[in-house]
């Protein structure tokens, strides 16, 4: 059993006890968080599409911990003006745990 799941904006395949990295959301590691915005659900071959969303559906899960993701280096340049600037950035993810598809 799995689920396309809309968190915080991008979507997700979803199944029950896998773990994915989302963005950044609010909340302590080892809270319960509930996503509402379920757009299939698929059950052993049983699809169940939204129009957009599918209404009763939810998927729980638990956070698991906050980390950052590898440094990106963002170089700018012009070439034959001696312009340059670097900058690094890390963006912020958080890890979570499928627990059901309701």
């Amino acid at each position: 059993m799995y689920a396309i799941v809309d968190i915080a904006g991008q979507q997700f395949k979803v199944e029950a006890g896998k773990a994915i990295y989302v963005h950044r959301l609010q909340g302590e590691e080892g809270a319960k968080v509930n996503f509402e915005k379920v757009l299939l659900k698929d059950n052993e071959g049983a699809v169940v599409l939204g129009n957009p969303i599918i209404d009763g559906a939810s998927v729980e899960a638990t956070i698991l911990k906050h980390v950052k993701g590898d440094k990106v280096i963002v170089f700018h340049k012009r070439r034959r003006k001696g312009y340059q600037k670097k900058n690094g950035h890390r963006q912020c993810f958080t890890q979570i745990q499928i627990d059901s598809i309701v």
